[in-house]
């Protein structure tokens, strides 16, 4: 067995116009101050991080490095939740989805996923040069529109839903395979790939690709009611990332798992700070430490009451506490037998 490491922490929902939160040097300065030791590093703010730069330059990739080190940072993985959006867009989401990309390709489904896919393409590149084996991303949605199927359920629009998916997804996956990066999916409500057995049944179309993995984030199981205990029982083999977020689900007579269109505060299923909610991280990390994970427990902050800068204080403390320093030899060694017993 081997220890996680951590802590790190995603940036996304700490990149803002004033410092120290607008730049990479400010940010690390106060995520290192939290008792941080990676960051989680999203493509699409270009003055934090230029993905373009970064697949063209092992100089950039040298200095981005460096100056994470000076602050005692790694980079933990790189991310493209939106660019990995843009890879399918059902028809239906075309206008909520279009302000992900540049002006110049909006309003062009093939355009914008030509772009899309290059991007990701470029995290790839830039993931090896950075001396990184998992990439944070999203799958996605053509068949989302119809999750809850009514009238009912047309097996032949979820099959070309997923082929498409596969299609769009397959010289992507090659391209991290020649490169050596795992692609971690974030099972999400709101992408097709959002539960085990979607996931299933996109591995299968992919092949089985050794490059299709999970990003693990107990928090949206929870909010579909899923046991994600016994999901690391299932899929441990494929879980190379790590969301550390936390989320409460509070059955109520108004609403429930759909959210009723509510703000976050008031629904049903609402995340929350580490420690704050449900999920029970100590049996969350005794699993992951059981199958041998040994890559980053990365805090994903989203919490509908706490202070972002409390919620990322408490966030750092809490992942060291939980993460288990694994033992080289076992507890009863000292009663053990000649071998000739």
């Amino acid at each position: 067995m081997r220890t996680i490491k951590g802590p790190g922490i995603f940036l996304s929902q700490f990149i803002g116009g004033h410092p120290p939160f607008n730049s990479l040097e400010g940010l690390a300065g106060w995520a290192a101050g939290k008792g941080y030791k990676a960051l989680q590093i999203p493509c699409n703010h270009p003055h934090i991080f230029d993905v373009e730069k970064a697949a063209e330059s092992q100089t950039y990739c040298d200095e981005i490095t460096g100056k994470l080190a000076e602050h005692g940072l790694v980079i933990s993985e790189l991310s493209t939740h939106l660019e990995g959006q843009l890879v399918a867009v059902n028809a239906v989401y075309r206008e909520a989805f279009d302000h992900f990309a540049p002006e110049a390709v909006r309003g062009n489904d093939t355009a914008r996923q030509a772009w899309a896919t290059q991007k990701l393409e470029q995290a790839a590149v830039a993931s090896s040069r950075l001396g990184l084996n998992a990439h944070a991303t999203f799958s996605g949605s053509l068949a989302w529109p119809y999750f809850y199927p009514w009238p009912p359920h047309n097996e032949l629009r979820f099959q070309e839903a997923f082929c498409e998916l596969a299609h769009r997804w397959r010289p992507i996956l090659d391209t991290f395979d020649q490169h050596g990066v795992n692609v971690c999916f974030e099972l999400h409500p709101g992408e097709d790939l959002h539960d085990g057995v979607t996931f299933e049944r996109f591995l299968a179309l992919v092949d089985n690709h050794p490059r299709c993995n999970i990003l693990y984030d107990p928090s949206h199981m929870l909010l579909q009611q899923m046991d994600y205990l016994t999901f690391i029982d299932l899929y441990h083999s494929r879980i190379k990332a790590f969301h550390v977020k936390d989320a409460e689900f509070r059955a109520n007579g108004r609403s429930g798992v759909y959210g009723g269109y509510q703000p976050w505060i008031n629904r049903a299923g609402r995340f929350r700070s580490l420690g704050d909610g449900q999920i029970d991280f100590k049996g969350i990390f005794s699993k992951l430490t059981q199958y041998d994970y040994d890559g980053w427990a990365v805090l994903e902050w989203e919490c509908c009451l706490k202070d972002g800068d409390t919620g990322a204080s408490e966030g750092s403390e809490f992942i060291r506490r939980h993460i288990i320093p694994v033992s080289e030899r076992a507890f009863d060694d000292f009663a053990a037998g000649g071998s000739n017993d």
